[in-house]
């Protein structure tokens, strides 16, 4: 008995310290393939990256099981994490510009950036292991014990099958001898570009959520540290989070614009859906960590006034869900080929829904009267996913369907009139469908379902106009329920 649990321990131990010498080669086998295009080192590094990833994914449950020494064992882990993270990111960013260059030749915008994408990718991964680190150290030092299990789990569960995944794709060699072993790694290895995006944007909000847990969960110890009892200084240092936030709502707003004019319409409304997801995110945000009353500084008497943050976030919503729309509209109407579609006032009328929806902004951040868990007038988020859903099946329809080309043209044309006015019809009061969902989660996991259910389908820009429209018609049924039942938690 005691010869087995003997041999267990050196196998686990062997997990253990073994990833860093088999990521190490498979490094060098990568640069082999640089220098030499040897498929044989290919398949080399990529069986090293398989193997450690299996030793990070195991190890874990013989650490538990079969311990070498509980204090060293989690010293030794995270810094076999980190020496196997610094190794294997930045070679997959290298990589990737080196497939552009050496492999790709003819390289399309989608792929740069895609390199691009990886290259943020990999900085994401490491700063928020630094920063993680970071955290848990001061933690430490305030004699609260950290639960390493949480540090490391998104490591564990995500970061090494997406190594090994952008290290497959990035040095693949296409001019490889056909063999059944490798046509089934040219196909892990070149799948469509939509799905790496697909993977990768996922892999960026699970590490933006992982960070946010940590915030959570220990920042109010660094906080009281830092601080001490300065209450402004700590608002300041909260306000970068929400801040952060309202940027990425005008990124996703800049590269939907950006996938739009190149005529990639189904990208360019996902990025709008997440720019709107981005905007809920940061208000939430700004609520819970209190925000958006005055600090204890300013008195109990002092009333809300104008801050950095507020102007972001209009800046940002005027860019994402008024600019960014009006402009996919024309860039997307101009190309109609019908002479009749192309000679209506499209550029008035985009400009129009511009104004309106930035009169819109003003009147919200002005507004001294609002109603609790409602809006008055139609939100722009809402306003800027319903105009630019019949637009997704005015692109993707056949133009060998004359009538159908026609009317998802008249159709964009007068929804984007209708939407601006009714941005503007304040004493038309629309239900604030964030709160809503925070307080019926399930309300929320179901409609994401049923749109992510839908998005690789050719019935996604049904589905998406079918939501906008139905909440554009919600005050219909939401006018019958009292604004002190929404701001209570009962409606």
């Amino acid at each position: 008995m005691q010869a087995r649990k003997h041999i267990a321990r050196r196998f686990t131990a062997l997990l253990v310290y073994g990833r860093p010498p088999l990521v190490f080669a498979g490094m060098l086998c990568a640069f082999g393939v640089m220098w030499s295009r040897q498929p044989g080192l290919y398949i080399a590094g990529l069986i090293f990256l398989f193997i450690a990833m299996s030793f990070d994914l195991i190890d874990g449950w013989f650490t538990d099981r079969y311990p070498l020494h509980p204090t060293l064992t989690n010293l030794v882990d995270r810094i076999m994490d980190k020496v196997v993270y610094s190794i294997i990111f930045p070679l997959v960013a290298v990589g990737m510009m080196w497939r552009l260059v050496f492999v790709t030749g003819d390289h399309t915008r989608a792929e740069i950036l895609h390199a691009i994408l990886v290259l943020l990718l990999c900085i994401a991964v490491l700063v928020r292991d630094n920063l993680a680190q970071f955290i848990r150290t001061h933690v430490l030092q305030q004699g609260v014990e950290t639960e390493t299990r949480e540090l490391i789990r998104l490591r564990t569960v995500a970061a090494a099958p997406i190594g090994l995944l952008l290290y497959m794709h990035a040095f693949y060699l296409p001019e490889a001898p056909a063999s059944p072993f490798y046509t089934f790694i040219s196909r892990m290895a070149n799948p469509p570009l939509r799905a790496f995006f697909l993977v990768e944007i996922v892999f960026l909000i699970i590490i933006f959520s992982s960070l946010a847990a940590l915030f959570r969960k220990y920042g109010t110890l660094c906080l009281d540290e830092v601080c001490h009892e300065d209450d402004l200084l700590r608002r300041r240092i909260l306000a970068f989070f929400p801040n952060a936030l309202t940027v990425l709502n005008a990124m996703m707003g800049l590269l939907a614009l950006f996938f739009a004019a190149q005529g990639r319409l189904r990208e360019a409304y996902l990025f709008l859906m997440g720019a709107a997801i981005f905007d809920k995110l940061d208000g939430a945000l700004a609520r819970r960590l209190g925000l958006t009353t005055p600090g204890v500084a300013a008195g109990p008497d002092a009333k809300p006034g104008v801050s950095v943050g507020g102007i972001l976030d209009d800046l940002a919503d005027g860019v994402s869900f008024c600019l960014v729309p009006a402009l996919i509209f024309y860039l997307t109407m101009a190309k109609a080929p019908f002479p009749e579609i192309k000679n209506l006032p499209l550029g008035l009328v985009a400009l129009a829904y511009f104004l309106l929806g930035v009169g819109r902004l003003i009147y919200f951040t002005r507004d001294r009267t609002p109603i609790p868990g409602f809006f008055k007038g139609l939100p722009t988020p809402a306003a800027a996913l319903l105009v630019t859903a019949p637009l997704l099946l005015f692109s993707r329809t056949d133009e060998a369907a004359v009538h159908l080309v026609a009317f998802w043209g008249w159709f964009s044309f007068g929804l984007m009139i209708v939407a601006a006015l009714a941005m503007n019809l304040y004493p038309v009061h629309y239900l604030h469908f964030g709160r809503y969902v925070d307080r019926h989660p399930w309300v929320g996991r179901l409609n994401l379902a049923i749109l992510l259910g839908s998005m690789f389908t050719p019935y996604f820009g049904y589905v998406a106009l079918f939501y906008g429209v139905l909440y554009f018609l919600s005050p219909l049924i939401t006018r019958r329920i009292e604004p002190p039942a929404i701001a209570d938690g009962k409606g």
